[in-house]
């Protein structure tokens, strides 16, 4: 990459904050977060969040230990593959679930998308497989186009809860013009272009390729930020109809109060049915109210919304834990916390 590339995309990155370092876009929270803690006592507060899930969700969590408190009609066909499994036993695996490439590979503790794949053969898979130095999963490939992230937050005493924000997601998508390759065309985005490392490493010479005057390259089939998606502010889809469908979901979903559900659907329109559409992931205490990097938004108003979000997640831990729920304690919250830093580094260097 040039050094004029370089400088583009560094000021790109610096005029649109959606892209600054998190423990920047964070300096106010932080400050909230101690005046939460100093109240609760804890710094771990969180953990009582969601009291079904390990941590509230927050850290070190398990997506199939998730899925496991999801009704299974809800989320697609899903199986945990444990570290230094033979591969032989992933095929058993994948045949006993009746997957049929190309299925998703992801790790079962996650971070921000990292290391998720889409598995187009059994050859990947076992490339993937000898790669992971941790528990993954294997998952169908969900058939819906679509993805939005709804965030859902209830407080024990109610039997209704809201959706507070929705975002959707715009794949990192490319259309042929005839001429250019892909790589070309990866190159006139820059939110784009800043995925070119990691796509030059997962495709190859297929970069080179020259699409066909309007056919469309979907590159990465999964809406995570990091990994090139667009996220938009579709909060004006809230309505009694959706808040139906989704709280019907989430009041089946055992010690589930606070988090953010990432879904993909067909149509708007079905999904206010409660019609075609799939879990992608439920992510609990450490969800983000990820519409706010929409890029038609400033940080002030990512800061209100962090804020308005934290408070919700900081009242519900209080109620659940004078209704029983345990916080985690200093030492069992350090012990937590140095083991994501650790699961953090393996998928980070996958």
């Amino acid at each position: 990459m040039t050094t004029d590339n370089n400088l583009k995309l560094f000021l790109h990155k610096l005029l649109h904050w959606e892209y600054w370092p998190m423990h920047i876009v964070y300096i106010p929270i932080y400050f909230l977060w101690a005046y939460y803690a100093l109240k609760a006592r804890t710094i771990f507060f969180f953990n009582a969040a969601n009291p079904s899930i390990k941590n509230g969700g927050f850290i070190m969590e398990s997506k199939q230990a998730i899925y496991n408190l999801i009704p299974q009609r809800y989320y697609p066909k899903t199986g945990l593959i444990p570290e230094n499994t033979a591969f032989e036993q992933v095929l058993e695996k994948v045949n006993q679930l009746g997957l049929q490439f190309p299925i998703i590979a992801k790790p079962d503790i996650g971070l921000r998308g990292s290391a998720v794949k889409k598995i187009d053969n059994e050859n990947e898979l076992k490339a993937y497989h000898e790669k992971a130095n941790f528990d993954y999963l294997v998952q169908d490939l969900i058939p819906f186009a679509n993805e939005i992230g709804v965030f859902y937050v209830r407080y024990p005493h109610e039997k209704t809860g809201k959706i507070t924000g929705i975002v959707g997601k715009e794949f990192l998508i490319v259309t042929g013009d005839g001429q250019s390759t892909i790589e070309t065309l990866i190159k006139k985005d820059p939110r784009h272009e800043m995925q070119l490392q990691a796509l030059q490493k997962e495709y190859g010479n297929a970069l080179q390729t020259v699409l066909p005057k309007g056919e469309n390259k979907n590159l990465v089939p999964y809406g995570n930020h990091i990994r090139g998606a667009k996220f938009l502010d579709y909060s004006h889809w809230i309505s009694p109809q959706l808040t139906e469908v989704i709280n019907e979901m989430c009041l089946q979903i055992p010690g589930f109060y606070f988090g953010r559900l990432d879904l993909m659907y067909n149509s708007i329109e079905e999904l206010e049915q409660g019609k075609n559409f799939s879990v992608v992931e439920l992510n609990g205490a450490a969800s983000e109210p990820t519409h706010i990097y929409d890029p038609k938004h400033s940080v002030f108003f990512g800061w209100k919304e962090l804020i308005r979000h934290i408070r919700y997640m900081f009242e519900i831990s209080v109620a659940n834990h004078k209704n029983g729920a345990p916080y985690l304690s200093h030492k069992a919250g350090m012990k937590e916390y140095r083991m994501h830093l650790e699961q953090s580094y393996k998928i980070l260097n996958f």
